[in-house]
Formats: structure tokens, C-alpha cells, sequence
């Protein structure tokens, strides 16, 4: 059990980080795209 807790939180704080850049990276293509 300690060993799913330490994987998850080495691997989860990634990608959350990487849902949020995607996330924000999404919002500025349709800005774009309404801008195109």
C-alpha cells in the first residue's frame, strides 16, 4: 500500500501539471482559431 501512495505521488503531481499546460495551451488555440 505504501508503495501505490509514493507512486502516485511522484507520478500525479506531473500530470497535473501537464493536464494544466494542455488545459491552457487549449483555451489559447481557440483564441486563435475565433481570431482566424
Amino acid at each position: 500500500m505504501e508503495e501505490v501512495i509514493s507512486f502516485i505521488s511522484q507520478v500525479g503531481f506531473p500530470i497535473v501539471v501537464t493536464l494544466y499546460l494542455l488545459y491552457r495551451i487549449e483555451s489559447k488555440l481557440d483564441a486563435v482559431v475565433q481570431s482566424i
